[in-house]
């Protein structure tokens, strides 16, 4: 039996690269200030003015500063070159914290569930005043930080993650000032915790995705967005192709894909042929640039006896 291994790879321009990476770095910073800033104030305001509905919004808040900071550190990290120790660099780390991030959001929005419960049965009075205030200032700097997100939002995925969680946030707090305004008007203290709990209900879907979609990737788990045998059978539809086995497809973090394979090629077809044609099948099909494809002239023995 002989075999080859190859590697197929794209490259992209570093300089271009550096000097985007660097300008969502400068804009992640600063909305991430904005929000942590924020953040602080609201648990404050919260306290002080008895509102769940202001710490139900600084839970949402908490989202959008992790996810900032998730984004602005994978920028940060992701550039660090990989190493004799972590040959696949540190992009992982993305991950990691997205994960632990998921994990501390739904402790926080039980307990903002279990206080709301508590409060529709037992209610308790709330400055409603104090809480307009800081919702109202909550909504600017929102749209502050979504005005900082725009620009890099299509050139980045984890600046658009960052940009859709200050979105949504924006919502948390046009409904707190909504309950404001009608705690004032009408005295309706348990709006207050009407508006927490819908605001801990709006959080939980989207954490138990960002859950999902991260243990997926710790796994090792196919990318949601592809289909193992709609890969499967565009390579072996490949000029010179026999059959393919061994296939693996992973992600390193949430927007690399990474292939290896073996192709066991037909009678008389050249290695090196068909192992260009596959790799630019996988790039051009499925946008997996990252592929490793061994190339044998029959199925190497570890699978025949795997598959006995």
């Amino acid at each position: 039996m002989s075999a080859g291994h190859d590697h197929a790879g794209h490259s992209h321009s570093g300089h271009s690269h550096n000097h985007a990476a660097g300008a969502n770095s400068k804009m992640l910073g600063i909305a991430l200030a904005l929000t942590g800033t924020f953040l602080i104030v609201e648990l404050v305001g919260a306290y002080l003015f008895n509102s769940l509905a202001l710490l139900s919004d600084a839970a949402h808040m908490f989202t959008d500063a992790a996810a900032l900071a998730i984004a602005l550190t994978a920028v940060k990290i992701g550039q660090r070159p990989a190493d004799e120790s972590r040959t696949f660099g540190y992009r992982r780390f993305e991950i990691l914290a997205a994960a632990f991030n998921a994990l501390l959001l739904f402790a926080v929005a039980a307990f903002v569930l279990w206080e709301g419960i508590s409060r529709l049965m037992v209610a308790q009075p709330v400055e409603s005043g104090g809480m307009l205030v800081i919702a109202v200032a909550g909504l600017v700097v929102n749209l502050i930080a979504m005005r900082l997100l725009s620009a890099g939002k299509d050139q980045s995925l984890n600046v658009k993650g960052a940009y859709l969680e200050v979105w949504a946030d924006m919502l948390g707090s046009a409904g707190v000032v909504g309950a404001a305004l009608i705690i004032m008007a009408t005295g309706w203290t348990w709006v207050d915790a009407i508006v927490a709990i819908a605001i801990g209900l709006w959080v939980l879907p989207r954490t138990w995705t960002l859950l999902k979609d991260t243990t997926q990737i710790l796994l090792e788990g196919v990318p949601a967005h592809l289909k193992l045998a709609d890969i499967r059978a565009a390579m072996a539809g490949a000029p010179g192709v026999a059959s393919v086995h061994d296939l693996h497809v992973w992600s390193m973090s949430s927007n690399d894909v990474s292939l290896s394979a073996h192709v066991v090629l037909a009678e008389g077809a050249e290695a090196e042929t068909v192992r260009r044609s596959v790799a630019a099948i996988l790039h051009d099909r499925f946008k997996i640039e990252h592929a490793t494809i061994q190339t044998e002239r029959e199925a190497c023995a570890v699978h025949e006896s795997v598959h006995a």
